[in-house]
């Protein structure tokens, strides 16, 4: 009778500890019953807030369900404009259960089911609006428009109990084969440009230095003329000075000059001169110191 009692508490235990089931903060329950979902007296599934719920023990079973907004990421996809020119689009989704009844009979209550049906759902919005816009139009100015059309083509994605919260393209690459191509005009582009520049510069570098020598040329030119014309005005007052001179003591200035014929005929210590004692060139030497002052 003892040992009776202890498994009828325990078994009152586990039947009470069964029917007793929690709810995670962010996450939502579902109570199936007989293979389908419990509702409420108007037909609605009955869901469940984070906290303590009751649930009838070996028959109802719970399917949580999380109910934070969500982020779909995946890999780049390629995309074809109205050029018939492929991008490479990386786009990022925001997403969240609305319905959680319809969530988990259209998908089991999987994640990654769910983000297997949005992706082909905003994967074929997006294409249809780039595939109708040229690449100038999807990188410059439009792709605000283009997001907003492809939120509203994720309209029906109600079908499956989410709702998209948010489209966002994260980056705009060409393919590899293309970008090389493109590059590779740019770098020729570029280099046309920097010829260019050198020539126009080579051409500025030839139009100042010859304004330059110009410059320089009249410089000298003027220089040489001011020297010219100050060498004659010296040269004519020498010539007045040694006139008047030459009228005062011509002697005197005879035996000048003749000094100075010697120490130029004597500049060298190689020269060598062969005359007469008696010549006129040591006619001064033969005159006395009375001489230079007649």
């Amino acid at each position: 009778m003892k040992q009776f009692s202890i498994i009828a508490v325990i078994v009152v235990l586990l039947l009470g500890y069964s029917s007793v089931f929690e709810v995670q903060e962010g996450y939502r329950g579902l109570v199936i019953q007989f293979g389908k979902i419990k509702r409420n007296a108007k037909g609605d599934p009955d869901v469940y807030a984070p906290g303590l719920h009751v649930k009838v023990p070996l028959i109802d079973s719970v399917r949580k369900l999380d109910a934070r907004i969500q982020t779909m990421d995946g890999q780049p996809d390629r995309f074809f404009t109205s050029e018939k020119k492929d991008l490479i689009i990386d786009s990022y989704v925001k997403w969240k259960i609305t319905d959680f009844g319809k969530f988990l009979l259209s998908t089991g209550g999987s994640i990654n089911q769910a983000e297997s049906l949005l992706k082909r759902k905003i994967s074929n919005g997006l294409r249809s609006e780039i595939g109708n816009r040229t690449i100038d139009e999807i990188v410059s100015g439009q792709r605000s428009a283009i997001l907003a059309e492809a939120l509203k083509s994720s309209a029906s994605s109600s079908e499956i109990g989410v709702t998209v919260l948010d489209v966002r393209i994260k980056q705009i690459n060409l393919p590899s084969e293309v970008s090389a191509s493109i590059f590779q005009r740019m770098r020729a582009e570029r280099h046309a440009v920097a010829a260019e520049h050198r020539s126009q510069g080579r051409e500025q570098a030839e139009i100042i230095r010859a304004n330059v020598d110009r410059s320089v040329l009249v410089l000298l030119a003027n220089a040489k003329r001011e020297a010219q014309t100050i060498r004659g005005a010296g040269d004519a007052q020498a010539a007045a000075i040694y006139s008047k001179a030459y009228s005062q003591a011509p002697k005197f200035f005879e035996f000048w000059r003749s000094l100075q014929a010697y120490k130029h005929s004597f500049n060298s210590g190689s020269d060598v001169m062969v005359i007469q004692p008696d010549s006129s060139f040591f006619k001064v030497f033969q005159q006395g110191p009375d001489a230079l002052q007649k």
